[in-house]
């Protein structure tokens, strides 16, 4: 089922707005297909490694990796995804316009 969301832009490398992902304590490079889940969505880590589909309006999904968690104690909001610039470049979406809203589901093999 897709669950509507706001997808914001996020830098996964060293020196950029976080720290280390939470899923495994690293830096990753932000020309792969990355996303932090907010606190619920990240469900103590369960989602960790793996895959979620990222549907934006245009009709362009693509697969994104969860390597992290975009906190609401550290001003996430309850329906926000955070994603890499690859996403966003993979979506066609313009990365100046900050966020926009999108569905997102698990991907079940």
């Amino acid at each position: 089922m897709d669950q509507p969301a706001v997808m914001s832009l996020n830098g996964f490398q060293q020196g950029e707005e976080g720290g280390p992902a939470a899923c495994d304590g690293q830096y990753h490079s932000d020309d792969l297909f990355l996303v932090a889940l907010t606190t619920a969505w990240y469900e103590n880590g369960a989602r960790c490694g793996k895959l979620i589909s990222v549907n934006s309006s245009n009709g362009r999904s693509h697969e994104a990796r969860v390597v992290d968690e975009c906190g609401t104690g550290d001003g996430c909001r309850t329906n926000e995804i955070s994603t890499s610039v690859a996403v966003w470049e993979a979506l066609g979406l313009d990365t100046s316009v900050g966020e926009v809203s999108v569905t997102w589901s698990d991907v079940i093999w």
